[in-house]
């Protein structure tokens, strides 16, 4: 438990712990918004597009060597 001498010290413990609460807000609106834009259907078929080109091109890099 913390014990406080003056009223300052405890002034400025709430104060930093409201800008703390702030921060953690605004963070997680950032994580928010990043999780609804890597829902988004074109964010899908980018991921889709780059599986099918690496694996299209592993499939290419087979058949020369054989």
């Amino acid at each position: 438990m913390k014990y406080y001498n003056t009223e300052e010290d405890i002034q400025r413990d709430l104060k930093r712990l409201s800008l703390e609460k702030q921060i953690a807000w605004e963070e997680l609106k950032i994580i928010k918004e990043d999780f609804k834009e890597a829902l988004q259907p074109s964010h899908w078929l980018q991921t889709g597009f780059k599986l099918f080109s690496k694996l299209g091109l592993m499939m290419l890099v087979k058949k020369i060597i054989k």
